[in-house]
């Protein structure tokens, strides 16, 4: 199957197309405010309801939650199941790479000085190290650019993509992250996966007749 990066793109543009806009206005914020003030603007909005809701929005983006999907695809389809938990892991091996490269401190660390000025979600582990880059927010994005690939109804990538910036938002809520993370988190999340897919669902293997059939569909 003739599958390049052109026609990834193509495929995955209602959810690209907003991206590249909201990426564009994150690149402003960040250019006219600094880290601390877009981090105290975030941290200075919450409430008892998004402090509940949020560390469910943010496990979107656990790996164990995208294994979950995966498995649910091969009973469908083993070629959605295999491009999703491939997407996941390259993805995942390149955000450790930058963690561990950087190895930034994460905010309760960053503003350890300023700590009773923050916000913090009552009985959440706050961790301290490898901030950047968010690595929920790129399993999100990934996750989001994959599955709005391999769905017959394109525009729901409008749909994949609010719940990846949820997810991405939540880092920030919950002090796991900065601005700065989740934003190199979504461009690590939506390129590598872009470029993965145009490698990988070119391969002849993946397209055939027993790759696309799953262990409901004999």
């Amino acid at each position: 199957m003739n599958i390049g990066a052109k026609d990834v793109l193509y495929r995955v543009r209602y959810l690209l197309i907003p991206y590249m806009f909201i990426l564009c206005a994150c690149l402003i914020i960040k250019i006219i405010y600094t880290r601390s003030e877009i981090y105290f603007a975030v941290n200075a909005i919450y409430s008892s309801w998004a402090d509940a809701a949020a560390p469910y929005i943010t496990d979107i983006g656990d790996g164990n939650t995208i294994l979950l999907v995966s498995a649910l695809m091969l009973l469908y389809s083993y070629r959605a199941g295999f491009l999703l938990v491939t997407s996941y892991a390259i993805t995942s091996v390149t955000a450790q790479i930058l963690k561990y490269t950087f190895d930034a401190p994460r905010p309760k660390v960053y503003f350890e000085k300023d700590l009773g000025k923050i916000h913090f979600v009552k009985d959440l582990y706050i961790l301290t190290v490898h901030s950047f880059p968010s690595g929920h927010t790129v399993t999100a994005f990934s996750a989001a650019v994959v599955i709005t690939y391999l769905i017959k109804n394109k525009q729901w990538g409008i749909v994949l993509l609010a719940v990846a910036l949820l997810v991405g938002y939540s880092r920030m809520y919950l002090s796991q992250h900065f601005f700065e993370d989740v934003l190199a988190g979504s461009v690590v999340g939506v390129m590598v996966t872009i470029l993965w897919l145009s490698w990988l669902d070119r391969r002849e293997f993946i397209n055939s007749p027993r790759w696309c059939r799953g262990l409901l569909k004999k």
